[in-house]
């Protein structure tokens, strides 16, 4: 058998998803892969826990604790040149040595990356894939729920849906090429929470299934390449 796909995660937060990947690669669901690190941004995250104890390596590497930034920093260039050097920083990491990963995964990471964190790794060949709870067009960014459901109580939801799709990144935040796409229907009556609750029932299922399909497509690539 061929070398697993080696697959990096970044994460924020609980790392719900984050663990739905380790269960996925754990049962072969995930054929041929092995989750090698995972990286936060969020000291507290509790996503490092489940990493410890599914033994996978982790490591945090925040913007303003590393020195990249002055915590209360207003100055937009000083703000863009500190984005830029930490993405930069972030980017060797990812590359370096034996944990140069041939997938990237962002599951549930709260930043957006810019070009000097894409570039590096575009040009190595390494994908790095998505979720987020909008269709492909709708509601790029931050509170894509809720301003999918304001449109909706409005009246002006496309056929009442939203959805939720696993994408690849590119620096136009939210608009890489769809992998998988799930539409789901707002019900009248329901509150905001209600239909977090069954956006987010659909997460998992649909960022495995995304890191399935993509991670095989690499896997026969690279078989068709030895």
């Amino acid at each position: 058998m061929s070398d697993p796909c080696k697959i990096l995660v970044f994460a924020s937060g609980n790392g719900s998803n984050f663990q739905a990947l380790i269960d996925a690669v754990s049962s072969g669901t995930i054929p041929n892969s092995k989750i090698i690190r995972l990286i936060v941004n969020k000291s507290k995250a509790y996503a490092t826990t489940r990493a410890e104890k599914a033994g996978i390596p982790w490591e945090y590497f925040n913007l303003i604790s590393h020195g990249f930034r002055q915590k209360g920093e207003t100055d937009p260039a000083k703000i863009q040149e500190s984005r830029d050097k930490y993405d930069a920083a972030l980017a060797e990491k990812v590359l370096r040595g034996d944990y140069k990963p041939d997938l990237v995964i962002l599951a549930g990471w709260m930043y957006v990356f810019g070009k000097a964190f894409l570039d590096p790794l575009e040009a190595e060949g390494i994908k790095i894939i998505n979720l987020h709870p909008a269709l492909p067009g709708k509601y790029d960014g931050t509170n894509a729920i809720g301003r999918a459901f304001e449109d909706f109580k409005a009246g002006k939801l496309e056929n009442d849906k939203t959805g939720i799709m696993v994408h690849y990144v590119i620096a136009q935040v939210d608009r890489g090429a769809p992998i998988l796409v799930k539409e789901i229907e707002c019900r009248e009556g329901e509150e905001l929470e209600q239909l977090e609750q069954r956006i987010h029932s659909h997460e998992h299922e649909l960022i495995v299934e995304a890191a399935a399909k993509v991670a095989g497509e690499i896997m026969d690539k690279k078989n068709r390449t030895q």
